[in-house]
């Protein structure tokens, strides 16, 4: 295990970076930071030229991969760092200079366990992608199929683990404050950081993942997802169909090439919310530069590294909450929102509906072009805050991911309007899933699964009351303290962290 020393000088060389580039400022001003953090803060930029304008997405960038990712991560959360941080996070990029062909080659025949001349007809040794984590060649398979490859960098896995590890230490050290920073949940917002990292690190899950997603989207038929080669594809080595198209983010060539902008903008939405409302499987990473449009107008994905996960309890709270946004129903949202236990039952409801109808009633039948994302969030961050709603890291994935799409397809048609095409879709599906004949369906189900249950719930009885005769139960363990860090320590070593870290500095506390 890595000592407290070491995660406290890795922090302190990234502080000093962050506040190079400002990026300390915001947690430096900020009311809930506390005093010896904030005399800390400044003990950390002795010396250094603060920029007028804080650089977050640069300082990231600066730091290397892990802290990329990790920035990435905390663009989905403008509530823990602030509005204006979230936004320069979003332009982190992962294009950092490849590692060289000859180590590529080895990394790949050494994961195939064979010579790459008897995996590939040709490969082209220039990438034509490097991030943070892998890189891409294309290449064409030796029964004459274009493929792209992608592949792990070496020594990835060692780096990331490293410094995910100290993001847990921060992050456990600045939770124990309380207060606003409990109720932001750093801790659980690295746990999801890591569950990301651990999907992008293994490449099998990957494809795992676009194969999964292929088969939902067979409902979409404007929507497509590259085929894995199996044969080809390892922990570390991911070969894939080639995507022959134009990329969202060239609108001029979209248009010189005939494609519908409108129609691929509606695709784009109707796919997402597919996704997420009836499957409760997503693309978490819909930006435009893992988007094509093939010359027949079909929508193609790539980049499956960050996928998400929304459980059908979940889904109906989401799509009955959009569908009350849509058409002004502002107490049903409010009560759904307290059926799911997201506001704590001592605030009021009929308040809640009246703040969701500060943010809802502004935005309600303007064009995407008209609306600001930035103020809508703000109001729903400063609700979160009011109503002391803990976060859920699931829901902020599929927020961060719907305002993602939302800007694509505003891109491509700025007038088209986010509401007008969720609309239908949304009605359809509470329809169909919350019908009469829904309900009974599930009614069904459920006793049907009490049921089947009733056998092992009465072994579980039997295994808690054993009947006379059988061995007598373990001795009760005695309680052992656990070594922590207190008292003053804390707060020093808390300080030091959250002057200096990368967590520290990317947690503004806002």
């Amino acid at each position: 295990m890595t000592r407290p020393a070491t995660h406290i000088w890795r922090l302190f060389r990234w502080g000093r970076i962050l506040a190079r580039h400002g990026a300390l400022r915001g947690l430096e001003r900020d009311l809930n930071t506390p005093a010896p953090v904030r005399r800390l803060i400044k003990i950390a930029s002795i010396g250094v030229r603060v920029p007028a304008t804080p650089r977050y997405a640069d300082a990231f960038q600066a730091i290397g991969p892990a802290a990329i990712k990790l920035g990435q991560a905390l663009a989905t959360r403008p509530d823990l760092v602030g509005e204006e941080a979230a936004h320069d996070l979003a332009r982190l990029q992962d294009a950092i200079p490849p590692v060289p062909f000859a180590t590529i080659r080895e990394a790949i025949e050494r994961s195939l366990e064979k010579p790459l001349d008897q995996l590939f007809a040709a490969v082209e040794p220039d990438a034509i992608g490097a991030a943070s984590i892998a890189q891409v060649h294309r290449a064409v398979t030796l029964d004459g199929r274009p493929v792209a490859i992608k592949v792990l960098r070496p020594g990835i896995e060692e780096e990331m683990a490293r410094a995910i590890e100290t993001y847990e230490w921060a992050a456990a050290q600045a939770e124990a404050f309380g207060g606003e920073i409990a109720r932001l949940r750093p801790r659980l917002t690295i746990a999801t950081f890591r569950q990301w990292t651990l999907r992008e690190l293994d490449l099998r899950r990957e494809a795992a993942s676009a194969s999964e997603l292929a088969e939902h989207m067979a409902a979409e038929p404007g929507f497509a997802v590259p085929a894995i080669d199996w044969t080809r594809t390892t922990r570390r080595v991911l070969t894939l169909e080639w995507i022959d198209g134009i990329k969202l983010s060239k609108r001029a060539e979209l248009i010189a090439a005939g494609h519908d902008l409108r129609a691929l903008a509606s695709c784009l939405v109707r796919a997402f919310l597919r996704q997420a409302i009836e499957d409760g499987f997503f693309h978490a990473d819909l930006h435009q530069g893992n988007l094509f449009a093939l010359r027949d107008g079909r929508l193609v994905a790539i980049d499956f590294g960050i996928m998400g996960r929304v459980n059908r309890q979940a889904r109906l709270w989401l799509a009955e909450i959009l569908h009350g946004l849509i058409t002004g129903n502002y107490e049903r949202v409010a009560a759904i929102h307290f059926e799911a236990g997201y506001v704590p039952p001592h605030h009021n409801q009929a308040e809640f509906a009246t703040a969701l109808r500060a943010v809802g009633e502004p935005i309600r039948g303007l064009p995407v072009k008209d609306i600001s994302i930035g103020q809508m969030l703000d109001g729903l961050f400063a609700i979160t805050r009011d109503f002391d709603m803990e976060t859920q890291p699931h829901l902020l994935l599929l927020q961060k991911t719907m305002v993602m799409v939302e800007g694509v397809a505003t891109t491509l048609d700025p007038d088209i309007n986010m509401w007008e095409v969720a609309g239908p879709f949304v009605k359809e599906w509470l329809r169909d899933e919350l019908g009469p004949e829904a309900w009974l369906a599930e009614r069904l189900r459920a006793n049907l699964d009490t049921l089947v249950r009733i056998p092992d719930l009465v072994r579980r009885i039997e295994a808690r009351y054993p009947p006379p005769g059988a061995a007598p139960p373990p001795p009760p363990l005695p309680q052992v303290e656990v070594l922590r860090i207190g008292g003053g320590w804390r707060y020093a070593v808390v300080a030091l962290i959250s002057a200096a870290a990368g967590i520290a500095a990317s947690l503004l506390l806002h």
